[in-house]
């Protein structure tokens, strides 16, 4: 019998959101992803339908604030990546920063592009499982490298 032990991902996934995109955030916080290590393994460019965006954040369905997350993806389009770099979850969970901005350290993207906990420029995953899954909903095989 083989031990069981949990395999950590290289990759990570995020969405520039329609807040960033519109405000023409998308070249500066890309730059900083790559400047940051992490390999860009694919990348499109989208409008979220309200189906697509119900659908990805369906978790949050039973919450007060699930619409209007909803509504705030459809308002624009929206950048959606995989990332690659060792430990890639932890380290671009810390180069966004904290998901208020008031709150996120100097340097973040949060801090430099973010206006509010609602409108916070990105998403990241926040596990190798999730990374995982939110890829999966984006991208075929045939779409990564």
């Amino acid at each position: 019998m083989q031990p069981k032990f949990k395999i950590m991902s290289n990759r990570t996934f995020t969405m520039i959101k329609p807040d960033a995109t519109t405000k023409g955030y998308t070249g500066a916080i890309l730059d900083q992803i790559i400047k940051a290590g992490f390999k860009v393994k694919a990348m499109k460019w989208i409008q979220l339908s309200e189906e697509q965006a119900g659908l990805f954040y369906d978790v949050h369905r039973a919450r007060p604030f699930f619409q209007e997350l909803v509504d705030f993806m459809i308002s624009g389009p929206i950048v959606a990546a995989i990332l690659e770099k060792e430990n890639a979850v932890a380290d671009f969970r810390e180069l966004i920063g904290a998901t208020n901005p008031a709150q996120a350290a100097e340097g973040t993207i949060r801090k430099l592009y973010a206006a509010s906990i609602g409108e916070n420029a990105v998403h990241g995953s926040d596990s190798d499982e999730n990374a995982t899954i939110e890829g999966d909903f984006f991208f075929t095989k045939l779409e990564r490298f």
